[in-house]
């Protein structure tokens, strides 16, 4: 299976098998707003909101211009990159997680920005409903990965 995986869907399977070790559930691809996809959205126990940018190399972050649109989705922001990747190339204030495959470290906690009540309250309901759908896809492939809507 993991040579069908593209680069960054190999770091995002780490970074999910390591988020669940510390109580967080997490998708992949969720879409928060229209023109964003995020490559990981994390959910804990207490409802905090986490989102991982999952970078395999120094052009791939270098070509992603929309990182900061992501801060206003989420509690805390993270990079997950491999253990070769530059460090020094990424942003002061935000997360830093190595990963590969199997699994992930968290290097660096970037700091707390609470979302507001509504917000938070419209990200778990589009989590749910993103992770109700990938399970009901796994289940009956007759109904796909649909396309997100905006107001959902």
């Amino acid at each position: 299976m993991q040579d069908t995986l593209q680069p960054g869907q190999i770091l995002a399977r780490g970074v999910c098998r390591h988020l669940r070790s510390h109580d967080f559930v997490t998708v992949e691809e969720l879409v928060p707003a229209p023109g964003l996809r995020v490559d990981v959205m994390a959910l804990g126990r207490r409802g905090e909101i986490w989102v991982v940018e999952c970078k395999s190399s120094r052009v791939d972050f270098l070509s992603d211009a929309k990182w900061q649109g992501y801060l206003e989705w989420c509690d805390r922001f993270f990079w997950a990159v491999t253990a070769d990747f530059p460090l020094d190339l990424l942003p002061e204030g935000t997360g830093v997680i190595l990963a590969d495959a199997y699994d992930a470290e968290i290097l660096r906690t970037g700091p707390e920005q609470r979302l507001a009540p509504a917000r938070r309250k419209a990200m778990v309901q589009k989590f749910a409903r993103h992770a109700a759908i990938r399970l009901q896809a796994l289940r009956d492939p007759k109904y796909g990965l649909p396309v997100e809507a905006p107001d959902i």
